[in-house]
């Protein structure tokens, strides 16, 4: 896509709103020759900006083929938003426009394209804001439907339910097994699959545990409190019961985990699941399970590359359930390539007629890394066939079942722009979700591919929240080659000594 801007404009958001409309575009000035196919037509987004003495102005031009829109986009300065606010605003009105005229497509979040659709709801509610004027202002000002301004309202308030009760002295511990038994054909994450290198798990477990104890070690200095724990991937089932106990022995041993609110170990793939493995997850006080079938049709289950049947899945949940772990979540994806409308209905209904404590439901994004991608480039979608029903199907049906949706985000090229949201029956929302999405205290990680999060969240003294970020290896080669521990830990206790929190 040809993209020309000028004026004090941010270029990746202008990007974002395209992307939008046009899924999987690269962007430039000019193009070279050999970058498009001969007969493939080319979006070409003119966009201006000029700060008038009351406001700003905003000039758009896109052309595709044969088709043109403009517009003019007028703001004057408003005292409820900022100024860079308002030229955002401009700037995603004159996009949403041209594109929109274009491709006869109107987002159904209009000009949100952050991963947290929810944010601007929370900000607008902690203005003072009350829960119809957001709904009304997310619709006005940001162009969202109502149905889904309706649900971002929703989801802020019952994120704010847990966010108030933030302690500085609090923090929660992520642990990566990043091995998997197959890779789904959707999936860009690091994550090892082959016979030789899951033959590396052995040495991978020990390097971990070394770093399990060190960061609890630092947790201790530090004088914190470990709220959640989530052991995730990949998928961790994929190790064996003598492994699996190791690890949890590993966490044992170094913190009382019945002080723990929230213990979760993802279970994902049902065909790494038996009921030894479960009565160990249980015995080490892990109280929150994850058992994913993404849909309950066989057909998809093969196209996406999961090795296990709907079968499978219901053996697996019976035995998550009969362990006595106290919650289950549940992901489906809607979307999946070779599903409808009706069988989405029918493997949520079924998974909704179980009573998990928590359901994800996720829509399908194409990752650029995927095998789906690279055999198929034409799988993106703007409007997403079936998927607006699916998705509605399940907000519909979940709140009508009990449950409420108690968080949400988003990802790049999902079809049909839609939403991931959790949806939890009351008192079983999941912590380390929120925890980890709305940043509000440190999230300390271990093993390859995982991100620390060392947070000072000071609503108290009205200080700006700052985050820093440390990265561990991606790939279990380079992780135990040259492991980062001492540096992770350095690192974390440079953050918490400048900030004064220690």
């Amino acid at each position: 896509m040809k993209l020309k801007v000028s004026g004090n404009i941010n270029q990746y958001y202008v990007q974002t709103l395209c992307m939008i409309f046009f899924p999987g575009e690269r962007f430039s000035e000019h193009e070279t020759e050999g970058d498009i196919a001969p007969d493939q037509a080319v979006p070409e987004l003119s966009l201006q900006l000029e700060e008038t003495e009351n406001g700003v102005k905003v000039n758009a031009d896109l052309a595709l083929d044969k088709k043109y829109a403009c517009c003019e986009k007028i703001y004057e300065r408003r005292e409820d938003i900022t100024y860079d606010r308002l030229k955002k605003l401009a700037v995603g009105d004159a996009v949403l426009s041209v594109c929109g005229e274009v491709v006869g497509y109107r987002p159904s979040w209009g000009m949100l394209v952050g991963v947290r659709p929810s944010k601007v709801a929370t900000e607008m509610l902690e203005s003072g804001m009350s829960k119809t004027r957001v709904k009304k202002t997310l619709a006005s000002d940001y162009f969202v439907i109502p149905k889904k301004a309706a649900l971002a309202t929703e989801v802020a308030l019952n994120e704010a339910e847990l966010v108030k009760k933030a302690d500085s002295k609090e923090c929660s511990v992520y642990i990566s097994i990043p091995f998997c038994p197959t890779r789904c054909a959707y999936c860009s994450f690091v994550s090892y699959t082959s016979k030789k290198l899951l033959s590396t798990i052995p040495d991978y477990l020990i390097a971990l545990g070394d770093e399990i104890n060190r960061t609890f070690e630092l947790i201790k200095e530090l004088g914190l409190r470990v709220k959640t724990i989530y052991v995730g991937g990949g998928t961790p089932t994929i190790l064996d019961e003598r492994q699996l106990d190791w690890l949890l022995s590993v966490v044992d041993n170094n913190i009382d985990v019945s002080a723990v609110e929230e213990y979760t170990l993802e279970a994902g793939r049902p065909d790494t699941i038996n009921a030894e493995k479960m009565r160990i997850a249980k015995e080490h006080g892990v109280n929150r399970i994850s058992v994913n079938p993404q849909t309950l049709n066989g057909d998809v289950l093969r196209i996406i590359g999961r090795s296990h049947t709907a079968e499978d899945f219901l053996r697996a949940y019976d035995m998550a359930r009969a362990s006595g772990i106290k919650t289950i979540n549940t992901d489906v994806i809607a979307g999946l390539p070779g599903d409808k409308f009706a069988s989405f209905a029918n493997s949520f209904d079924k998974i909704v007629s179980l009573r998990p404590e928590n359901i994800t439901v996720h829509t399908f994004s194409v990752k650029k890394a995927s095998d789906l991608l690279k055999n198929c480039s034409h799988i993106y979608s703007v409007r997403g066939g079936d998927v607006g029903k699916c998705v509605d199907y399940s907000q519909i049906t979940a709140q009508h079942e009990g449950y409420r949706p108690y968080y949400m985000y988003r990802q790049k090229n999902t079809v049909g722009n839609y939403e991931n949201v959790g949806f939890a029956l009351d008192g079983s929302k999941g912590l380390y979700n929120i925890y980890m999405m709305e940043e509000i205290h440190s999230i300390f990680a271990c093993g390859a591919g995982a991100v620390s999060k060392f947070v000072d969240y000071s609503p108290q003294n009205g200080e700006k929240r700052t985050i820093e970020r440390f990265f561990n290896q991606k790939y279990p080669y380079e992780y135990l080659s040259d492991n980062k521990t001492e540096a992770k830990i350095q690192a974390a206790r440079d953050f918490y000594i400048r900030r004064g929190l220690i």
